[in-house]
């Protein structure tokens, strides 16, 4: 196997550089409508190589040559038995996976409560019922990773018809911990482990990153090859192992989800990202690596800044690192054991900037970073990062902490794991296992339904989801009753001035309920 080799890539500069008359789809015919007008300026070339199941291109939903040799090196590369491309990001990857799974309506997955809402889609799709597992949650931060192996356990006992278990990890700050007693736990059922690893598809190719999914041994994998490599967005990948998935029903699942007529750029870009990775090896993330630890390093320096960090061995230290407060002490908790290094996750020790508005402060210096909530702001390095990029970033960070010097820093211990808990962006189950929650496309009666403002929400029933974006983690479900807790979130966020999928008020001043005598199925 030729690591150097990029199959669909080479195809498509084959197909460029033959100048062949196109009487084929795309209608732009390689950019020609566009001469008259001067071309597509940055679009021209890429338009060269916008191609379409024609002879020598292969077909991503039947792959015999190009396409399917790609895919092949990509799971030499990521350790898979099999490897397919998405086109239509980690987000048909879930939903392919649900539908492979969850074949009959009312069968039961289980499923980490914080999922991305493409997971809750499926659902929907596949007529499924969650059971839904509480992630741990780290004390200091109030973030969360995954459930443990005993909750699933507990969970598989109590439902052992289950269709499998599915878990973030990495989630949106980098936090993590080890997969391996998941999917021991799973097995041990004879269930698949499946894992959407979005932000993941970096891991386990450099000894400073933590391990992969499929290394700690899940069934399927679901990684955003755009996020934190280096293909075109929406590019994605889906790994699969073992037996406990079908395959034939999955490539089937897959063309359901994915378009018929899939973008060959995108493709030939997960061609290029896996021949960077697999021709480079760890040496690929040196520069990267170098800009965040010259951060790190720099960030030490504005006292005013901390950095989240997973608690240190031997109850030592932990937690939080920032020049200008006391370390906390480790309470050895399992749900963080891993960050990903290329996430820094900064926040403001005088808590006079929420994470919203250390974000606006940034990007007035020129500096965008990946999201922020209440409290934190995370700021996303790579492959790509440079030196330059980081003094930058350290220049902006700066001029903020100088702008707040009349700041009195030595009281301003307003520890950010005081109310950490309490203002965490999505909402904490009572139990740590659920009763069986059903999803359905079935839409909810306007006359069933009111709006009523955010400030008298507490103790009724949610009529709609409220997703923070991003992350894209529902706070809030359909059919959920709202808690004081919740009200107080939501609340924060409107406040704060978050954006919020699927609110009927993008402003959340008000909210949508069902109507008292409305009777519906909570968590």
């Amino acid at each position: 196997m030729n690591k150097a080799r990029v199959p669909l890539y080479e195809a498509l500069l084959d197909y460029r550089e033959q100048n062949r008359i196109s009487f084929h789809v795309p209608g732009h015919k390689n950019g020609q409508a566009y001469v008259s007008q001067g071309g597509a300026g940055i679009l021209s070339e890429m338009m060269e190589i916008d191609v379409t199941e024609i002879s020598g291109t292969d077909d991503l939903h039947h792959p015999e040559g190009v396409i399917l040799e790609a895919q092949q090196l990509a799971a030499n590369c990521f350790g898979a038995e099999e490897s397919f491309f998405l086109v239509g990001g980690s987000t048909v990857g879930n939903l392919a996976l649900i539908l492979t799974v969850c074949t009959t309506p009312g069968d039961i997955l289980l499923v980490q409560r914080n999922v991305h809402k493409s997971v809750l889609h499926g659902l929907m799709l596949a007529g499924a019922r969650a059971v839904f597992l509480q992630p741990q949650i780290h004390s200091f931060s109030g973030l969360s990773t995954a459930p443990t192996a005993a909750q699933i356990d507990a969970a598989l006992e109590v439902y052992p018809n289950a269709r499998g278990v599915l878990v973030t990890m990495p989630n949106y700050y980098g936090m993590g911990t080890d997969l391996t007693p998941l999917a021991v736990a799973c097995h041990r059922y004879g269930v698949p482990l499946l894992v959407d690893e979005a932000h993941g598809a970096h891991y386990g190719h450099h000894p400073e990153l933590p391990t992969s999914a499929l290394a700690c041994g899940a069934d399927g994998v679901v990684q955003s090859t755009h996020k934190m490599l280096s293909a075109l967005t929406m590019g994605a990948m889906l790994h699969v192992q073992g037996s406990r998935l079908d395959r034939a029903l999955l490539r089937q699942r897959l063309a359901m989800v994915q378009s018929s007529s899939p973008s060959y750029p995108m493709m030939a870009s997960l061609d290029l990202a896996r021949r960077q990775l697999h021709t480079g090896g760890a040496a690929t993330f040196t520069a990267g690596l170098s800009a965040v630890d010259a951060f790190k390093l720099g960030l030490a320096e504005l006292p005013r800044f901390g950095l989240l960090a997973p608690p240190q061995p031997e109850g030592t230290s932990a937690g939080f690192t920032s020049a200008g407060d006391t370390a906390q002490p480790s309470t050895a908790i399992a749900a963080y054991t891993t960050q990903d290094p290329f996430k820094a996750v900064i926040y403001d020790d005088t808590g006079a900037l929420s994470g919203y508005e250390l974000q606006r402060q940034l990007e007035a210096h020129g500096c965008i970073p990946e999201m922020s909530d209440v409290q934190y702001v995370v700021l996303l390095f790579s492959l790509g990062s440079t030196m330059e990029d980081t003094n930058h970033l350290l220049h902006a960070l700066a001029h903020i902490s100088i702008a707040g010097e009349d700041i009195d820093l030595s009281s301003a211990n307003i520890p950010i794991t005081k109310n950490a808990v309490e203002f965490s962006t999505w909402n904490i189950m009572e139990a740590s296992v659920s009763t069986p929650v059903p999803f359905n496309l079935s839409p909810v009666a306007t006359e069933d339904v009111e709006s009523i403002p955010l400030v008298e929400c507490a103790g009724r029933v949610a009529a709609e989801m409220i997703i923070p974006y991003p992350p894209g983690i529902p706070l809030l479900y359909m059919g959920e009753s709202i808690s004081n807790d919740t009200q107080e979130r939501l609340l924060a966020l409107s406040e704060a001035g978050a954006k919020c999928h699927a609110a009927a008020d993008p402003e959340l001043h008000s909210i949508k309920v069902f109507k008292k005598d409305r009777k519906q199925e909570n968590l």
